[in-house]
């Protein structure tokens, strides 16, 4: 029987509404119980969390705390959200529903990225990237034994995302996974579509290029651009 007292430990870190939704989900089996926290940050906090005989991760963004102003700057030119109020709670809603819906697009290009499995409110339930219920390093704190090669399949599913006419728009060693020694690319919230996303690209394979530069590998700007680029 699911009861609301396992998310009491959390009264003080979410919102009431946050914490019913949360229940909510517990009740329609998406969700056991929340264990470990991946990371805590001002725009969303996020847990690794039981389903079964199996994990999760939950991504809760942060009604109160986080810079809304900024996320309504990125979603109001997304032709999918068109006639959306600049109101704080409607934008975070937004911006979770618009990481659903990125994260469906990169699954679908063949992008590695956590699956997705329900978005609601405020809250954004995926697949676990990673081994026995902890999830896989940033790439920040975990560099490629083969950083030749990581780099590559990076490019690679880069260019996947590009031909399924999205750009991540805030790929950095930051938000891409080493799991097993491959990348897997995580939040999406900043995903653009291609026709408005010229400059996120360039940002992209710079950042990205900068990375892997300090890691001895050449890198060339215009080669990748036009390498994720040409049809």
């Amino acid at each position: 029987m699911v009861t609301r007292e396992k998310f009491k430990t959390y009264e003080g870190v979410f919102d009431q509404r946050t914490l019913r939704t949360l229940f909510k989900l517990s009740s329609q089996g998406y969700l056991d119980e929340m264990k470990s926290p991946v990371s805590v940050g001002k725009e969303s906090n996020v847990f690794t969390a039981t389903k079964k005989d199996d994990f999760v991760v939950v991504k809760i963004y942060r009604v109160n705390n986080c810079d809304f102003k900024k996320m309504y700057h990125y979603i109001v030119a997304d032709p999918r959200f068109e006639g959306l109020h600049n109101q704080r709670r409607k934008v975070i809603y937004a911006w979770a529903q618009r990481e659903y819906r990125n994260l469906l697009i990169a699954r679908q290009a063949g992008v590695n990225a956590p699956m997705p499995h329900i978005v609601y409110d405020n809250i954004l339930i995926m697949e676990l990237i990673g081994d026995k219920g902890r999830a896989a390093p940033r790439l920040k704190d975990s560099p490629p034994k083969n950083p030749q090669k990581f780099h590559k399949e990076t490019i690679e599913n880069m260019k996947r995302l590009y031909k399924a006419g999205l750009v991540h728009g805030d790929l950095s060693e930051f938000n891409i996974l080493n799991h097993s020694q491959r990348p897997y690319f995580i939040d999406f919230s900043h995903g653009t579509k291609i026709e408005a996303a010229h400059e996120l690209l360039e940002r992209d394979i710079k950042t990205i290029q900068h990375y892997f530069t300090k890691l001895g590998i050449t890198c060339d700007f215009e080669k990748t651009f036009t390498q994720l680029t040409k049809p």
